[in-house]
């Protein structure tokens, strides 16, 4: 039963000390009566609730490395085989592209599939753990979040406009894959729609997943935690001349995840955030 301040009745308050000295603070999370911070404010105390609502996500760490270490194992692997099937390239007649916008999208699955199994196997499933399943509050802050992420991004871009960035902000290198399969519009819908809800689902499995769920479960600050995510965030995408830009962009994503509690909002904030650069590739390179 909720009380006067719309949090369940017999839940610390504001001013409630947080249990445990100094060091407690970086033990793993207990139940939600365990207390909170002294001067949290209001708008966190609902991710507060989905934290301690939880189990353990020690298995959290393990489920990043081991999402991340796929992406590169089979990034290499695909990169290999591709290198062995061009050798013999020949550019007045060349094979089918639009298939390759798939492929190049295959080691991004194994970013989320590492949180995936982890989650299956050591915890509860991707509902209990991550919060996946949004609910209405996940839509109107994933909206907002996303929706302001994307403008600063853009805003962002222009003002470090170069040769290798487009309009959009997107790399050369993925302009030019577009380019050689441009009018397969079939493949281009396809990758459009990955880069639209596909991306934002493993990305945010990973980072505002189980990254973020690991750490919190250690009671590290969650500013910290948001700076360290937005950095890992930007880090993943191996753009370097993007950088400020996806920091931009994680930050506004991340913040949806520290508000909500679940990664549900940070998904649709995410995909809210490449909605734009979706449209734009798809109209650019269909036709």
């Amino acid at each position: 039963m909720a009380g006067p301040t719309g949090r369940p009745a017999g839940s610390p308050g504001p001013g409630a000390s947080p249990t445990g000295g100094f060091l407690n603070q970086y033990q793993p999370m207990g139940s939600v009566q365990d207390g909170r911070d002294p001067g949290l404010h209001d708008r966190y105390w609902e991710a507060q609730l989905e934290a301690g609502a939880r189990n353990s996500l020690h298995w959290g760490f393990l489920a990043f490395f081991v999402g991340w270490a796929a992406y590169y194992l089979v990034a290499g692997l695909i990169g290999a085989i591709l290198a062995g099937q061009f050798q013999e390239f020949d550019p007045l007649a060349p094979p089918p592209m639009g298939p390759l916008l798939l492929v190049s999208l295959i080691p991004n699955l194994f970013l989320g599939l590492g949180p995936a199994v982890l989650s299956w196997w050591k915890g509860q499933g991707l509902r209990r753990d991550f919060g996946i399943v949004p609910k209405r509050r996940d839509w109107k802050v994933g909206l907002l979040s996303g929706g302001i992420g994307l403008v600063a991004a853009f805003v962002m871009a222009i003002l470090l406009m170069s040769g290798s960035l487009d309009e959009n902000g997107e790399s050369s290198g993925i302009n030019s894959l577009g380019q050689l399969a441009q009018g397969q519009a079939i493949w281009i819908l396809l990758f459009s729609l990955f880069v639209f809800i596909g991306a934002p689902l493993t990305e945010e499995l990973l980072v505002r997943g189980a990254l973020w769920g690991a750490l919190e479960q250690y009671r590290v600050p969650r500013y910290a935690i948001l700076l360290l995510t937005t950095f890992v965030f930007a880090l993943i995408h191996e753009e370097p001349e993007r950088t400020p830009v996806l920091l931009v962009g994680g930050l506004a994503i991340g913040i949806a995840r520290m508000i909500t509690g679940r990664v549900a909002a940070a998904i649709i904030a995410h995909a809210t955030y490449n909605l734009l650069p979706a449209v734009v590739f798809y109209a650019q390179f269909s036709g």
